[in-house]
């Protein structure tokens, strides 16, 4: 422990995760916006360990510290989802080479699919968030063969059996429909092998393009194909949450 053993004062573990000033985090603990384990804390003289304690500013999650990476890649279609590729195509390393620690991905995007994907070292986390049982949710957009009709996204919602079991969407719009196809956008919380591609093509309309654009509390929104950037404090908190970490 950084202080002694009875942990470090709450007001430095604050403005250390960049809340503020000693000063300033003071002032977020007597307005009664921090909380640890579930407790709003008043009391400056409050020690608590950072590693273990759940901390919250305003209801969010701050972050336990950690000498972790965590990244947000928009993979462009055609690279690999892979950190080495045998067969010489391009893979992710060649989106992280800037980078000097080993990363590796949290999940995975097929070859002909772009989008969000989550890079880290955090094996803890990482397992988590591959995990089933988390049901974290991913958001997708297609473009897809045929005209859309109104009730599709009610049939997704109910389910349709696939070879492999019944798959179903938690959320299906339609953006937009011409020339023949159409642009939709859903969510769902299965990883299964090609599952968005499949399940769209098992009611008609197979996909044409493919991009994952959400995965759990993060999203692409302005960051260009083929760019990274590190996850903000208040990303990590809400991705650390959605899996209970």
């Amino acid at each position: 422990m950084a202080e002694n053993d009875e942990g470090i004062r709450l007001q430095k573990v604050l403005a250390q995760a960049g809340m503020g000033s000693r000063r300033a985090c003071e002032a977020l603990m007597e307005r009664g916006r921090v909380e640890v384990d579930g407790e709003i804390v008043t009391q400056m003289g409050r020690r608590v360990d950072p590693a273990r304690a759940v901390i919250r500013v305003d209801g969010r999650r701050l972050p336990p510290p950690s000498d972790h990476a965590y990244l947000l890649v928009n993979k462009p279609r055609g690279v690999v989802c892979s950190m080495i590729d045998e067969q010489g195509r391009r893979d992710l390393r060649s989106l992280i080479a800037d980078r000097a620690e080993r990363l590796f991905h949290v999940g995975r995007l097929d070859t002909d699919t772009s989008g969000l994907l989550l890079m880290t070292n955090d094996g803890d986390l990482a397992h988590r968030l591959a995990h089933p049982s988390f049901e974290i949710t991913k958001t997708y957009v297609a473009l897809v063969d045929g005209q859309v009709s109104p009730t599709l996204g009610s049939r997704l919602r109910k389910g349709v059996d696939l070879d492999d079991g019944p798959a179903q969407v938690d959320r299906f719009k339609i953006r937009d429909i011409a020339d023949g196809r159409s642009l939709v956008e859903l969510d769902l919380h299965m990883g299964r092998n090609r599952i968005v591609r499949r399940l769209l093509a098992e009611v008609g309309h197979p996909v044409k393009e493919l991009t994952r654009i959400g995965f759990g509390p993060l999203n692409l929104r302005g960051l260009a194909s083929g760019r990274t950037r590190e996850l903000s404090r208040d990303e990590l908190g809400e991705l650390i949450d959605s899996v209970g970490a």
